[in-house]
Protein backbone atom coordinates (compact mmCIF):
# COMPACT_ATOMS: atom_id res chain seq x y z
CA UNK A 1 0.00 0.00 0.00
CA UNK A 2 1.09 3.56 -0.63
CA UNK A 3 1.49 6.03 2.20
CA UNK A 4 -1.96 7.48 1.45
CA UNK A 5 -3.83 4.16 1.49
CA UNK A 6 -5.35 2.76 4.66
CA UNK A 7 -6.31 -0.68 3.34
CA UNK A 8 -5.84 -2.91 0.30
CA UNK A 9 -9.13 -2.44 -1.52
CA UNK A 10 -10.83 -4.88 -3.86
CA UNK A 11 -10.99 -2.14 -6.49
CA UNK A 12 -7.19 -1.77 -6.43
CA UNK A 13 -6.66 -5.54 -6.44
CA UNK A 14 -8.88 -6.06 -9.49
CA UNK A 15 -7.34 -3.14 -11.36
CA UNK A 16 -3.89 -4.61 -10.74
CA UNK A 17 -5.05 -8.06 -11.85
CA UNK A 18 -7.04 -7.03 -14.93
CA UNK A 19 -5.82 -3.58 -15.92
CA UNK A 20 -9.19 -1.85 -15.62
CA UNK A 21 -12.28 -1.39 -13.50
CA UNK A 22 -13.95 -4.76 -12.87
CA UNK A 23 -17.58 -4.95 -11.75
CA UNK A 24 -19.27 -7.84 -9.93
CA UNK A 25 -22.64 -8.90 -11.32
CA UNK A 26 -24.70 -10.56 -8.58
CA UNK A 27 -26.85 -13.52 -9.61
CA UNK A 28 -28.99 -16.23 -8.03
CA UNK A 29 -28.00 -19.73 -9.13
CA UNK A 30 -31.24 -21.24 -7.84
CA UNK A 31 -29.54 -23.21 -5.07
CA UNK A 32 -30.76 -23.89 -1.55
CA UNK A 33 -28.84 -24.55 1.67
CA UNK A 34 -28.41 -27.54 4.02
CA UNK A 35 -29.30 -25.19 6.85
CA UNK A 36 -32.70 -24.61 5.23
CA UNK A 37 -33.72 -27.79 3.42
CA UNK A 38 -33.68 -29.97 6.53
CA UNK A 39 -30.31 -31.65 6.11
CA UNK A 40 -28.99 -29.63 9.07
CA UNK A 41 -31.90 -27.38 9.92
CA UNK A 42 -34.90 -25.62 8.43
CA UNK A 43 -34.27 -22.28 10.17
CA UNK A 44 -31.13 -21.17 8.37
CA UNK A 45 -28.62 -18.84 9.95
CA UNK A 46 -30.71 -16.50 12.11
CA UNK A 47 -29.39 -13.32 10.46
CA UNK A 48 -29.97 -14.58 6.90
CA UNK A 49 -32.82 -13.12 4.86
CA UNK A 50 -35.49 -15.12 3.08
CA UNK A 51 -33.49 -14.59 -0.13
CA UNK A 52 -30.40 -16.25 1.32
CA UNK A 53 -28.42 -12.99 1.48
CA UNK A 54 -29.09 -12.43 -2.21
CA UNK A 55 -31.47 -9.51 -1.74
CA UNK A 56 -30.11 -7.57 -4.70
CA UNK A 57 -29.89 -10.37 -7.24
CA UNK A 58 -32.19 -10.81 -10.26
CA UNK A 59 -34.88 -13.49 -10.10
CA UNK A 60 -33.71 -17.11 -10.05
CA UNK A 61 -36.52 -17.78 -12.54
CA UNK A 62 -34.27 -16.20 -15.18
CA UNK A 63 -31.42 -18.11 -16.76
CA UNK A 64 -27.86 -17.33 -15.68
CA UNK A 65 -27.32 -15.43 -18.94
CA UNK A 66 -30.53 -13.43 -18.52
CA UNK A 67 -29.59 -12.55 -14.95
CA UNK A 68 -26.17 -11.34 -16.02
CA UNK A 69 -27.73 -9.11 -18.68
CA UNK A 70 -30.17 -7.76 -16.09
CA UNK A 71 -27.39 -7.10 -13.57
CA UNK A 72 -25.29 -5.47 -16.30
CA UNK A 73 -28.13 -3.10 -17.16
CA UNK A 74 -28.15 -1.89 -13.55
CA UNK A 75 -24.40 -1.40 -13.06
CA UNK A 76 -23.81 0.14 -16.48
CA UNK A 77 -25.71 3.22 -15.30
CA UNK A 78 -23.13 3.73 -12.56
CA UNK A 79 -20.03 2.50 -14.40
CA UNK A 80 -20.70 3.00 -18.12
CA UNK A 81 -17.03 2.69 -19.02
CA UNK A 82 -16.42 -0.70 -17.43
CA UNK A 83 -15.68 -3.50 -19.86
CA UNK A 84 -14.84 -6.39 -17.52
CA UNK A 85 -17.08 -8.31 -15.17
CA UNK A 86 -17.13 -11.03 -12.52
CA UNK A 87 -20.22 -13.20 -12.05
CA UNK A 88 -21.02 -13.37 -8.35
CA UNK A 89 -23.06 -16.42 -7.32
CA UNK A 90 -24.41 -14.80 -4.17
CA UNK A 91 -27.68 -16.34 -2.96
CA UNK A 92 -27.77 -19.33 -0.61
CA UNK A 93 -25.08 -22.08 -0.92
CA UNK A 94 -23.60 -22.13 -4.39
CA UNK A 95 -21.74 -25.45 -4.25
CA UNK A 96 -24.68 -27.34 -2.73
CA UNK A 97 -25.74 -29.36 -5.77
CA UNK A 98 -24.53 -32.27 -7.92
CA UNK A 99 -21.36 -31.52 -9.83
CA UNK A 100 -23.18 -31.68 -13.19
CA UNK A 101 -25.53 -28.92 -12.02
CA UNK A 102 -22.65 -26.76 -10.83
CA UNK A 103 -20.78 -27.20 -14.10
CA UNK A 104 -23.81 -26.23 -16.17
CA UNK A 105 -24.37 -23.01 -14.23
CA UNK A 106 -20.74 -21.96 -13.92
CA UNK A 107 -19.96 -22.69 -17.56
CA UNK A 108 -23.01 -20.72 -18.71
CA UNK A 109 -21.74 -17.76 -16.70
CA UNK A 110 -18.24 -18.06 -18.14
CA UNK A 111 -19.67 -17.79 -21.67
CA UNK A 112 -20.91 -14.26 -20.92
CA UNK A 113 -19.02 -11.60 -22.92
CA UNK A 114 -16.10 -9.89 -21.19
CA UNK A 115 -16.43 -11.98 -18.04
CA UNK A 116 -13.04 -12.35 -16.36
CA UNK A 117 -13.96 -14.26 -13.23
CA UNK A 118 -16.35 -16.06 -10.90
CA UNK A 119 -17.00 -15.34 -7.23
CA UNK A 120 -18.85 -18.18 -5.52
CA UNK A 121 -20.41 -17.83 -2.07
CA UNK A 122 -20.84 -21.10 -0.17
CA UNK A 123 -20.51 -22.92 3.15
CA UNK A 124 -17.34 -24.71 4.30
CA UNK A 125 -19.33 -27.92 4.84
CA UNK A 126 -20.46 -28.01 1.19
CA UNK A 127 -17.17 -28.60 -0.60
CA UNK A 128 -17.01 -32.18 -1.86
CA UNK A 129 -13.66 -33.41 -3.18
CA UNK A 130 -14.89 -33.66 -6.76
CA UNK A 131 -16.29 -30.14 -6.54
CA UNK A 132 -13.02 -28.72 -5.26
CA UNK A 133 -11.12 -30.54 -8.03
CA UNK A 134 -13.42 -28.91 -10.59
CA UNK A 135 -12.99 -25.51 -8.94
CA UNK A 136 -9.24 -25.93 -9.24
CA UNK A 137 -9.62 -26.59 -12.95
CA UNK A 138 -11.86 -23.54 -13.27
CA UNK A 139 -9.23 -21.41 -11.56
CA UNK A 140 -6.82 -22.19 -14.41
CA UNK A 141 -9.32 -20.72 -16.91
CA UNK A 142 -10.69 -17.70 -15.07
CA UNK A 143 -10.18 -15.56 -11.98
CA UNK A 144 -11.95 -17.55 -9.30
CA UNK A 145 -12.48 -17.01 -5.61
CA UNK A 146 -14.67 -18.77 -3.05
CA UNK A 147 -16.45 -16.81 -0.31
CA UNK A 148 -17.05 -18.57 3.01
CA UNK A 149 -19.21 -17.19 5.79
CA UNK A 150 -17.31 -17.32 9.06
CA UNK A 151 -19.06 -14.33 10.68
CA UNK A 152 -17.38 -14.98 14.06
CA UNK A 153 -14.73 -17.19 15.64
CA UNK A 154 -16.81 -17.35 18.83
CA UNK A 155 -18.33 -20.85 18.83
CA UNK A 156 -21.06 -19.87 21.30
CA UNK A 157 -22.17 -16.99 19.07
CA UNK A 158 -22.09 -19.28 16.03
CA UNK A 159 -24.34 -21.80 17.75
CA UNK A 160 -26.68 -19.03 18.85
CA UNK A 161 -26.94 -17.87 15.23
CA UNK A 162 -27.53 -21.47 14.05
CA UNK A 163 -24.50 -21.35 11.74
CA UNK A 164 -24.41 -25.13 11.62
CA UNK A 165 -20.66 -25.84 11.41
CA UNK A 166 -17.68 -25.57 13.70
CA UNK A 167 -14.63 -23.36 13.60
CA UNK A 168 -12.52 -26.40 12.70
CA UNK A 169 -14.80 -27.08 9.73
CA UNK A 170 -14.22 -23.54 8.48
CA UNK A 171 -10.48 -23.74 9.00
CA UNK A 172 -10.21 -27.13 7.28
CA UNK A 173 -12.14 -25.81 4.26
CA UNK A 174 -9.85 -22.79 3.92
CA UNK A 175 -6.71 -24.96 4.01
CA UNK A 176 -8.27 -27.45 1.61
CA UNK A 177 -9.13 -24.79 -0.96
CA UNK A 178 -5.77 -23.06 -0.52
CA UNK A 179 -3.96 -26.37 -1.09
CA UNK A 180 -5.64 -26.47 -4.51
CA UNK A 181 -4.49 -22.93 -5.25
CA UNK A 182 -8.02 -21.48 -4.91
CA UNK A 183 -8.46 -17.98 -3.49
CA UNK A 184 -10.69 -17.79 -0.41
CA UNK A 185 -12.54 -14.81 1.08
CA UNK A 186 -13.96 -14.86 4.63
CA UNK A 187 -17.14 -13.03 5.67
CA UNK A 188 -17.25 -11.32 9.09
CA UNK A 189 -20.27 -9.79 10.81
CA UNK A 190 -19.70 -7.09 13.42
CA UNK A 191 -22.35 -6.60 16.10
CA UNK A 192 -23.74 -10.09 16.68
CA UNK A 193 -25.86 -10.23 19.86
CA UNK A 194 -23.74 -10.48 23.00
CA UNK A 195 -20.41 -9.97 21.24
CA UNK A 196 -17.92 -7.30 22.27
CA UNK A 197 -14.90 -5.64 20.72
CA UNK A 198 -12.71 -8.45 22.06
CA UNK A 199 -14.79 -10.98 20.12
CA UNK A 200 -14.31 -9.01 16.90
CA UNK A 201 -10.57 -8.77 17.49
CA UNK A 202 -10.33 -12.48 18.31
CA UNK A 203 -12.02 -13.22 14.97
CA UNK A 204 -9.57 -10.90 13.20
CA UNK A 205 -6.61 -12.65 14.84
CA UNK A 206 -8.06 -16.04 13.89
CA UNK A 207 -8.45 -15.27 10.19
CA UNK A 208 -5.09 -13.52 10.15
CA UNK A 209 -3.46 -16.92 10.65
CA UNK A 210 -5.25 -18.50 7.67
CA UNK A 211 -4.22 -18.65 3.99
CA UNK A 212 -6.95 -16.28 2.86
CA UNK A 213 -6.98 -13.95 -0.12
CA UNK A 214 -9.36 -11.49 1.44
CA UNK A 215 -12.12 -10.56 3.86
CA UNK A 216 -15.58 -8.98 3.82
CA UNK A 217 -16.66 -7.05 6.90
CA UNK A 218 -20.09 -5.67 7.52
CA UNK A 219 -22.46 -4.64 10.29
CA UNK A 220 -25.19 -6.96 11.50
CA UNK A 221 -28.41 -6.11 9.64
CA UNK A 222 -31.71 -6.90 11.31
CA UNK A 223 -34.11 -7.85 8.51
CA UNK A 224 -37.81 -8.40 9.00
CA UNK A 225 -37.78 -11.55 6.86
CA UNK A 226 -35.05 -13.23 8.93
CA UNK A 227 -35.44 -15.31 12.12
CA UNK A 228 -33.31 -12.75 13.96
CA UNK A 229 -35.60 -9.99 12.75
CA UNK A 230 -38.61 -11.72 14.27
CA UNK A 231 -36.72 -12.12 17.56
CA UNK A 232 -35.73 -8.44 17.49
CA UNK A 233 -39.29 -7.28 16.88
CA UNK A 234 -40.45 -9.11 19.99
CA UNK A 235 -37.46 -8.29 22.19
CA UNK A 236 -35.16 -5.58 20.77
CA UNK A 237 -31.51 -5.94 21.77
CA UNK A 238 -28.68 -3.38 21.65
CA UNK A 239 -27.02 -2.70 18.28
CA UNK A 240 -23.86 -0.80 17.49
CA UNK A 241 -23.99 2.87 16.63
CA UNK A 242 -22.20 4.05 13.50
CA UNK A 243 -19.39 5.45 15.67
CA UNK A 244 -18.96 2.14 17.51
CA UNK A 245 -18.92 0.23 14.24
CA UNK A 246 -16.31 2.51 12.68
CA UNK A 247 -14.11 2.22 15.77
CA UNK A 248 -14.37 -1.60 15.65
CA UNK A 249 -13.48 -1.72 11.94
CA UNK A 250 -10.44 0.44 12.57
CA UNK A 251 -9.23 -1.89 15.32
CA UNK A 252 -9.81 -4.93 13.10
CA UNK A 253 -7.89 -3.43 10.18
CA UNK A 254 -4.85 -2.93 12.41
CA UNK A 255 -4.72 -6.70 12.96
CA UNK A 256 -5.34 -7.95 9.43
CA UNK A 257 -2.31 -8.89 7.31
CA UNK A 258 -1.49 -6.17 4.79
CA UNK A 259 -1.77 -8.60 1.85
CA UNK A 260 -5.43 -9.44 2.58
CA UNK A 261 -7.73 -7.86 0.02
CA UNK A 262 -10.52 -5.92 1.74
CA UNK A 263 -13.59 -6.82 -0.29
CA UNK A 264 -16.00 -4.84 1.87
CA UNK A 265 -15.99 -2.61 4.96
CA UNK A 266 -19.73 -2.09 5.25
CA UNK A 267 -22.78 -3.64 3.67
CA UNK A 268 -26.26 -3.03 2.34
CA UNK A 269 -29.42 -4.16 4.06
CA UNK A 270 -32.42 -4.49 1.75
CA UNK A 271 -34.28 -1.21 2.28
CA UNK A 272 -37.74 -2.76 2.27
CA UNK A 273 -36.77 -5.28 4.94
CA UNK A 274 -34.22 -3.43 7.11
CA UNK A 275 -35.45 -2.96 10.67
CA UNK A 276 -32.17 -1.74 12.15
CA UNK A 277 -29.65 -0.19 12.36
CA UNK A 278 -31.07 2.49 10.07
CA UNK A 279 -27.75 4.34 9.79
CA UNK A 280 -26.50 1.55 7.50
CA UNK A 281 -28.88 2.70 4.77
CA UNK A 282 -26.49 5.48 3.77
CA UNK A 283 -23.56 3.34 2.71
CA UNK A 284 -21.68 6.20 1.05
CA UNK A 285 -21.89 8.31 4.20
CA UNK A 286 -20.67 5.43 6.38
CA UNK A 287 -17.68 4.86 4.11
CA UNK A 288 -16.87 8.58 4.05
CA UNK A 289 -16.99 8.72 7.85
CA UNK A 290 -14.87 5.57 8.06
CA UNK A 291 -12.20 6.87 5.68
CA UNK A 292 -12.08 10.17 7.59
CA UNK A 293 -11.68 8.28 10.86
CA UNK A 294 -8.84 6.12 9.50
CA UNK A 295 -7.01 9.17 8.20
CA UNK A 296 -7.56 11.18 11.40
CA UNK A 297 -6.19 8.42 13.62
CA UNK A 298 -3.45 7.18 11.25
CA UNK A 299 -4.97 3.70 11.08
CA UNK A 300 -3.88 1.36 8.33
CA UNK A 301 -4.24 -2.31 7.59
CA UNK A 302 -1.58 -4.45 9.28
CA UNK A 303 -0.45 -1.68 11.67
CA UNK A 304 -0.27 -4.12 14.55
Amino acid sequence: MSSTEHFYSLNRFLREAHGSKVIKLSIDGGFTCPNRDGKLSTKGCLFCSAEGSGDFTPSAQLSITQQLHSALDLVSKKWPQSTKYIAYFQSYTNTYAPLATLKAKYEEALAFPQLVGLAIATRPDCLEDETVAYLQELSTRTHLWIELGLQTSNEASARQMNRGYTLDCFKDAVFKLASYGIEVVAHLIIGLPGETLEDYLATARFIGQLPLQGVKIHMLHILDDSPLGRIYQKNPFPLLTEEEYIFAVGEILKLLPSHFVIHRLTGDGAGDHLLAPLWTRNKKQVLNHLNHYLKLHDIYQGKF
